[in-house]
């Protein structure tokens, strides 16, 4: 069986990526750290990885569900206290390190390393 190292350093960037978007997170001592930032990038790239090698009459539908379940992830650090919300910050950089992820995975890397700067 041969290595797929083109699928491996698609890997290797999206983990680099999240750790430079969680490396900020952790800094600023923000919800949704280092770790958390760098499954979701690794993730959004294994899921495009696959979503490139599954024939499907719908080659769309798994990129399409991530971005779904993302939405799910950063609903769940949006708090509510009286008349002030907290944790839109951190639901938007997870919805944008997921966006990152994808796009590494689809190959576009000069796409998510201009949107990670």
């Amino acid at each position: 069986m041969e290595i797929p190292w083109s699928e491996i350093l698609k890997i290797g960037c999206a983990f680099v990526a999240g750790t430079l978007l969680g490396i900020e997170r952790e800094y600023r001592d923000k919800p949704a750290g280092m770790r958390t930032i760098i499954l979701i990038t690794v993730g959004a790239a294994l899921f495009s990885l696959l979503n490139l090698t599954i024939n499907t009459q719908s080659p769309d539908r798994i990129a399409s569900n991530v971005v779904t379940g993302v939405g799910f992830l950063g609903a769940g650090v949006i708090f509510k206290e009286g008349m002030n919300v907290y944790g839109l910050t951190s639901a938007a950089t997870i919805w944008v390190a997921a966006a990152i992820g994808m796009a590494i995975g689809f190959g576009n890397y000069w796409i998510g390393f201009v949107t990670l700067i």
